[in-house]
């Protein structure tokens, strides 16, 4: 599965089902340069997982809203609810490794915990 453009038009819903994985990147970032053959071979052995990139030049609402202040930034959600976020590049041993936790997560415990921290930000 080749990798999606993520934009503040497609994001919603690009990021409510499954697992989603978000590369933060510019072209004139050379760390960038070196971690897209890794996420686009992650993308190619994942066909279940959703690989998204989001070129922080052209989508920069969306890296703002994300508070993305050094790229590469990685971000991962599943099933609508960010579960990780960092930015450096990774390599592909370590991003193997990410993908088997959030596959590997309890997701009811994921929810009500994601459930009490809105709740405390909102309170």
């Amino acid at each position: 599965m080749a990798t999606t453009t993520l934009t503040a038009e497609n994001h919603d819903e690009t990021v409510e089902n499954g697992i989603v994985l978000i590369d933060f990147w510019a072209g004139w970032c050379v760390p960038c340069q070196r971690f897209a053959p890794i996420f686009e071979q992650a993308s190619e052995d994942h066909q279940d997982i959703t690989f998204a990139k989001v070129d922080t030049e052209d989508q920069q609402q969306l890296a703002m809203r994300y508070g993305v202040t050094s790229i590469p930034t990685l971000v991962a959600y599943r099933d609508g609810i960010p579960v990780f976020s960092q930015p450096g590049a990774l390599p592909q041993s370590a991003l193997e490794d990410l993908i088997g936790q959030i596959k590997g997560l309890d997701m009811d415990e994921v929810r009500k915990a994601y459930a009490d921290a809105q709740a405390q930000e909102q309170g």
